[in-house]
């Protein structure tokens, strides 16, 4: 069913969009005759020059008379870019949570279209597509039947499209202040950069995800070029190459990636011992650990969620440092970043008893339906088990508090995402570190 129209006149004649009550009557019509719900959404979205603005409610008036159903659901975006009226609507959309757009367009805009989709919505929205074609006195619309695809857009078509979605998302202001990066005293900056970011200082608007969100998929609606304008400003802040920054490919498992040989389809752990690569792990709630070897000059990042953490990803990660790199294992410096607590994360018995394996401090109310379960000191007790030294450790048991960076995501909304506390549809933070030229 849907849930919303959008009407996409930005590319005609500015004579034509400036008569919108002669234009949209026809429109207007057959959306109210058609549509499958009562008032449907419906935004027009046209071109607007600094000398074409005004007052779109009273141009409109006219037009709307006959359309007492449509009248306070109708919306006229006016912008300079296609991209900058269509990331409006997109945000009109998410805040009304509508994910089923029709969008009504001249047939010559409907690959255009469809790139400026590809990059500014993810899967969880779906499109459907009419042409809109003029008749030859250009001051009606007709509604024609779905073309055939035409040729595909050169590569400089979509490169110009890409470019103008890039400048535009980067003239957007920080939300929530400015962004803001936690780092270690363990690990010497004069040999690693690094850090684990916190939810501020990106364009990120949606409430879950806002504002510095740095992962992208196909079930959350921050599409991959607002989380790549994220990391740029991210690089930016902290002085690393965004085009060489690697994340890993989260499977909640133990495979670790070897920068530079073949890469896994998915992993949880990546090690490199090459200048100026930004290796990174992912976390709401799950642990992004971070590993340096300032003798070898080697560094590592992994993802350890419950599952990462019971299968050992931390440590198949410093055994990857180890038998690749040469690495000694009490050279190995380890830091646990921001991940949900053990004041809040809890999980199912049978879960919670492989923990308690590990060590009954692991657990809390162990006898529960839910325990509380402590993801750190289990991955600091393995890494102890496999040979890392205690002081080599940093996490949340740390003496001096003020050095703790290991802090509950889930304790800290204004801070951090949480998958535990956010729902589906939640925001991530990263930790990353690579070797310094």
């Amino acid at each position: 069913m849907v849930e919303a129209v959008l009407i996409d006149l930005f590319s005609l004649p500015a004579n034509l969009q400036n008569n919108l009550q002669d234009l949209l009557c026809n429109m207007l019509g057959t959306i109210e005759e058609c549509s499958s719900i009562a008032a449907p959404l419906v935004y027009v979205m046209c071109s607007q020059t600094e000398q074409g603005k005004r007052n779109d409610e009273q141009e409109l008036l006219p037009a709307l008379k006959d359309f007492q159903a449509l009248k306070k659901s109708l919306e006229v975006v006016r912008a300079l870019t296609t991209a900058a009226a269509l990331y409006s609507i997109k945000q009109r959309l998410d805040e009304k949570d509508l994910s089923t757009i029709k969008i009504i367009l001249p047939a010559f805009r409907r690959d255009l279209m469809k790139v400026y989709i590809a990059q500014l919505f993810t899967a969880v929205y779906q499109f459907e597509f009419e042409d809109l074609q003029m008749v030859s006195d250009c001051n009606n619309l007709l509604i024609a039947e779905p073309q055939p695809e035409g040729q595909a857009l050169s590569t400089q078509d979509v490169e110009l499209i890409t470019r103008e979605i890039q400048m535009y998302l980067q003239s957007l202001p920080n939300l929530k202040g400015e962004l803001a990066i936690l780092r270690s005293s363990l690990i010497p900056d004069g040999i690693f950069l690094h850090g684990f970011t916190t939810r501020t200082g990106g364009i990120s608007y949606i409430p879950t995800l806002s504002s510095c969100n740095l992962f992208s998929s196909s079930k959350r609606r921050d599409p991959q070029a607002v989380v790549k304008e994220n990391l740029r400003r991210l690089a930016n802040a902290a002085g690393f190459n965004p085009e060489t920054f690697h994340r890993v490919k989260t499977d909640h498992g133990n495979a670790v990636c070897i920068i530079g040989k073949t890469e896994p389809n998915s992993y949880d752990g990546i090690v490199t011992n090459q200048k100026g690569i930004t290796i990174a792990a992912p976390g709401a709630d799950c642990i992004p650990v971070l590993f340096a070897d300032p003798v070898r000059k080697v560094c590592g990042a992994a993802h350890s969620g419950w599952k990462g953490t019971l299968s050992g990803v931390s440590m198949a990660t410093v055994n990857a440092m180890v038998s690749e790199y040469g690495c000694n294992v009490k050279d190995i410096l380890v830091v646990l970043g921001p991940s949900v607590g053990p004041c809040c994360y809890k999980l199912p018995q049978e879960s919670a008893e492989k923990f308690h394996r590990i060590d009954p401090k692991c657990v809390r109310l162990f006898d529960s339906e839910s325990p509380y379960i402590d993801l750190r000191r289990a991955t600091r007790i393995l890494l102890e088990t496999g040979g890392i030294l205690p002081k080599n450790i940093q996490d949340d048991s740390v003496t001096d508090q003020n050095q703790n960076i290991t802090f509950c995501t889930a304790c800290h909304p204004d801070k951090f995402y949480s998958h535990f506390r956010d729902g589906t549809n939640f925001g991530t933070q990263i930790g990353f570190i690579s070797i310094k030229d």
